[in-house]
């Protein structure tokens, strides 16, 4: 799957634990111009780098994987949460493809949730 539009909102990198790291990003879709969607975008780990060469107002593909998790709290309550994670962002003002390999897309910590 992938989000095309432009790159609004760019947060830092935040460290959840001392093993797992994450960055969040927002892109304007413009699919229908009146009434644009702002996607909240995360990177985890290693693809927190990602976005350092990218400027607000670029505009970017996104390549991104869709994940739900299950989590149950100290009471026992089971809470469900989605995230939308991207893995590759192609930006086409700069002509340039960033990407880092996704072959540790799924190394997250189980142990760390909820994030």
């Amino acid at each position: 799957m992938n989000i095309k539009g432009k790159l609004v909102e760019k947060f830092e990198t935040v460290q959840i634990t001392e093993t797992f790291k994450k960055r969040e990003f927002i892109i304007q879709e413009n699919k229908n111009p009146e009434y644009p969607e702002y996607i909240k975008v995360e990177l985890i780990q290693d693809k927190v780098s990602l976005l350092d060469s990218l400027n607000i107002g670029d505009e970017i593909n996104v390549l991104i994987n869709i994940k739900g998790r299950k989590w149950e709290d100290k009471d026992g309550n089971m809470k469900y949460f989605n995230s939308i994670q991207g893995w590759k962002i192609e930006s086409e003002n700069q002509n340039t493809t960033q990407e880092i390999p996704s072959e540790n897309i799924n190394q997250e910590n189980e142990e760390d949730l909820p994030f």
